[in-house]
């Protein structure tokens, strides 16, 4: 009998990993997207080879790492950007090329070792950037599941990043062209505060950027400020 893996995601550009993964190995995939399933009760029931971890956001309980090989993929080259926010916190720094780390869940953030690193480019819109990560994610866990690597400590002196807060994304803080198109472009997808400008009563929320030799084109969405969008809730 084929062995079974858990895909524990909750983004939509995450959704068909478990049939392209299926096609792809034959193996048996189960999608767990409500962070409650993830328990060691629930997992014993399905005892999977690997729990693996694609753009997961909430806390992976310690009994459930300890007890099972949670696999994590993180948007930088550790141990350079451990932490929060990884794609923004990249663009902003004017990194636009890094790798994907896949390394095993511990309990100090992003600090386990490491079974993979593949190349990722950061130039496009957050979402496009996203959809190309999972690709690559695909390909990763394909590659694990057939060589079963063991993963090697992390080497050298590790940076931290801290997670971003929506206010960061005024662009009244940007001092270029640049810095407005990287500004949008890193907060450009689904569930992620745009990046804005408040005028009097209105909040101007900006996406689907272009750059242009000494302008930008973008799409803008005028609010109330004090009207919640589901981005913000």
């Amino acid at each position: 009998m084929a062995d079974l893996y858990v895909i524990a995601s909750s983004k939509p550009w995450n959704k068909y990993l478990p049939n392209n993964l299926h096609a792809a190995t034959g193996q048996r995939f189960q999608l767990i997207s409500n962070p409650a399933e993830i328990t060691v009760e629930h997992l014993t029931e399905l005892s999977p080879r690997y729990v693996f971890f694609p753009h997961w956001s909430h806390i992976i309980p310690a009994d459930v790492f300890q007890e099972f090989e949670c696999v994590i993929f993180h948007m930088t080259d550790l141990p350079f950007g451990r932490g929060g926010s990884p794609l923004q916190n990249l663009i902003a720094r004017g990194i636009y090329e890094t790798q994907i780390s896949a390394l095993k869940c511990v309990k100090e953030v992003d600090a386990g070792p490491i079974y993979i690193k593949w190349p990722l480019s950061l130039h496009g819109a957050a979402e496009d950037i996203y959809l190309r990560a999972s690709k690559i994610v695909e390909k990763m866990i394909v590659e694990i599941i057939k060589t079963n690597p063991q993963p090697l400590a992390q080497s050298g002196k590790p940076t931290f990043f801290k997670r971003r807060r929506p206010e960061q994304g005024n662009l009244l803080n940007a001092e270029s062209l640049e810095q407005v198109f990287d500004m949008i472009r890193m907060l450009d997808a689904d569930g992620y505060p745009h990046a804005f400008i408040n005028v009097g009563n209105f909040r101007l929320e900006f996406m689907r950027a272009s750059r242009k030799a000494d302008s930008l084109i973008a799409d803008v969405r005028i609010i109330l400020q004090n009207q919640k969008t589901e981005e913000n809730k």
